[in-house]
């Protein structure tokens, strides 16, 4: 979960991690491609349980990751990240979380690859291959890339891979959703930041937290 690794690494600081190893990476990726679908997920087990029940089987990037850390670091990924930490002091954070219906947040997801379709994601694809760019980069690791490379390929129909980038993209949000929801101290608001409701019932409830921090302080 990118955007809540950053939220955590700004309130409860960064861990002492290895740098990226490209070298390992591929090593790891050709020893997967040689053992059945699971692998990855089967080696961070035997490395460091308590990470490997945090990260989904088929979420390879993450995967790759915690054992690149495990393997770097010699020990668990998950006790590289209790030590060393320094959190932020100084500040009192406020936190607010949006959670709109399922159904409308999977329209706008829907609609999202859609537009991105639209406005020439295919041809900024077919552009990466053209250049050169290997399959081991950092761009076929997000969603839709993958898909649309196999589609520039003449492996997959569009449609397919329309479908596959939305499901994908769904449970991306899903995951995230999880996520959140084990941060403490959120106030959630059902709805869109775009909707009007959902900016007042926000700012009315910051106010008042602001005013009895400040109230608190005396």
């Amino acid at each position: 979960m990118g955007t809540g690794l950053y939220l955590r690494a700004l309130l409860e600081g960064l861990a002492d991690v290895p740098l990226r190893s490209e070298e390992l990476r591929e090593r790891m990726r050709a020893s997967a491609a040689e053992h059945e679908p699971g692998y990855l997920h089967r080696a961070l087990r035997r490395l460091d349980q308590a990470s490997a029940e945090k990260i989904a089987p088929a979420d390879e990037q993450k995967l790759l990751r915690a054992i690149e850390v495990c393997l770097l670091a010699k020990r668990p990924l998950s006790e590289v990240y209790e030590g060393g930490r320094k959190p932020l002091t100084g500040w009192r954070a406020i936190k607010v979380g949006l959670q709109p219906k399922r159904e409308a947040l999977y329209e706008r997801v829907h609609a999202r690859t859609e537009a991105m379709l639209a406005r020439g994601w295919m041809e900024e694809v077919r552009g990466l291959m053209e250049r050169g760019v290997p399959e081991s980069a950092k761009a076929f690791d997000f969603i839709g890339y993958r898909e649309l490379r196999k589609v520039s390929r003449g492996e997959m129909e569009l449609e397919e891979a329309r479908a596959a980038i939305q499901q994908a993209t769904r449970r991306y949000a899903k995951r995230q959703m999880t996520w959140f929801r084990k941060e403490k101290g959120v106030r959630w608001l059902e709805g869109f930041g775009g909707d009007r409701s959902v900016q007042e019932e926000a700012v009315g409830w910051i106010q008042r937290q602001i005013s009895e921090g400040s109230a608190h302080s005396f």
